[in-house]
């Protein structure tokens, strides 16, 4: 049984994850600022839950400490917490920007640092990043987000290469358009059937089609710096 951390894991993409490992695993969900939906989710799993705001490395040291002494070790980190906002390039702020980059992949580069040691002792992990669609292709009104998830397809890359001789593996997954209350937020009826419409398969995704391509590339232990599309063949 597999030591499985999902940051974010109270968004339908994390919490899809949590639950497909949660089938098998031991899972712990990291939680920001919804305790009351991290007790929900972990009450129907049967999982771990921790307080930790990605981008303040104090909180990600405190609560990866306590997740190690917890379990004694992680075997699979799924960095998944991220926040998005569409807005004009020249509407975005200078603190807009900084949010982005803090949380989408200071974030990642936080969670990861704080766990990889215990993993490079072991000599055996796997460590998988949601990026975006956006992040290989780019997104009008979504520069921000895009250059974010841009910078997680690169440190997934580098970090492949320099982890692997510890056993390490370091994948991404690049969602397209999943059906989700963010995207619902941000996206009018109609833009999500014209997104859903650019693909070959002409629907969106599904959160659970996230999670099981996670679990896929996490467990094959002969694939690594990878970028794998769950996008629908979007192009």
């Amino acid at each position: 049984m597999s030591v499985v951390v999902v940051t974010g894991g109270t968004g339908a993409i994390g919490s899809a994850i949590a639950a497909e490992f949660a089938k098998t695993d031991d899972v712990v969900i990291t939680y920001n600022t919804r305790w009351e939906e991290a007790e929900r989710i972990c009450s129907e799993l049967h999982c771990g839950s921790v307080q930790m705001d990605v981008a303040d490395r104090a909180s990600v040291d405190n609560a990866c400490a306590e997740i190690l002494k917890s379990y004694g070790h992680v075997d699979v980190l799924v960095n998944n917490a991220g926040i998005s906002q569409i807005k004009l390039f020249t509407d975005v702020t200078q603190e807009d920007w900084q949010q982005m980059l803090n949380v989408n992949l200071t974030g990642c580069f936080n969670v990861t640092q704080s766990l990889v040691k215990s993993m490079i002792s072991r000599k055996s992990g796997a460590i998988v990043n949601i990026s975006s669609v956006w992040g290989v292709h780019g997104a009008s009104c979504e520069v921000a987000y895009s250059a974010a998830k841009a910078g997680l397809i690169g440190m997934t890359k580098a970090l492949a290469k320099e982890l692997g001789s510890s056993g390490i593996t370091v994948n991404c997954i690049a969602p397209g358009v999943i059906d989700s209350p963010m995207n619902s937020a941000h996206l009018s009826d109609d833009e999500l059937a014209e997104l859903a419409d650019s693909t070959p398969l002409m629907r969106l995704g599904r959160a659970e089609e996230v999670a099981k391509a996670v679990r896929a590339i996490a467990e094959n232990r002969f694939i690594t710096g990878q970028v794998l599309g769950v996008d629908g063949g979007f192009y």
